[in-house]
């Protein structure tokens, strides 16, 4: 059973649980980040996108997991990234349904979130969207 884990949801201004999820993981504005324990929220952080246009699609992925992000709920990406990300121990859950960042963060606690995989990827990489 997961005792703890760390999720990152790509979400609008100002992010929390309230937010709007963003489409897109490289292009969104703030990445809300959620601490689940045992099944509830225990806390829940902002942290600002990179613009990652200049510094790459894989500066996200170092970037989350010097915050500690365990778990990336994400509805695009691109190839690169989600390879980074796999090769970086976050496990990408596809999720772009959800009417704010709370209720995406319920799905991927209970299960309901598919694994991202290369066929829910962007085709034009991380520069697409």
């Amino acid at each position: 059973m997961r005792r703890r884990m760390r999720v990152a949801v790509p979400s609008e201004r100002p992010g929390g649980l309230e937010a709007a999820i963003s489409s897109h993981f490289g292009h969104c504005e703030v990445f809300t980040v959620v601490d689940v324990e045992e099944g509830k929220v225990v806390a829940v952080d902002t942290i600002a996108n990179l613009d990652h246009e200049q510094l790459g699609c894989l500066a996200l992925v170092d970037y989350l997991a010097g915050h500690g992000v365990s778990a990336l709920v994400a509805g695009g990406m691109g190839l690169r990234p989600l390879m980074g990300f796999q090769q970086a121990g976050i496990q990408v859950y596809y999720g772009a349904d959800a009417p704010n960042v709370g209720a995406i963060v319920e799905d991927w606690w209970a299960g309901r979130l598919p694994q991202f995989s290369p066929q829910n990827t962007c085709k034009g990489g991380c520069n697409s969207h």
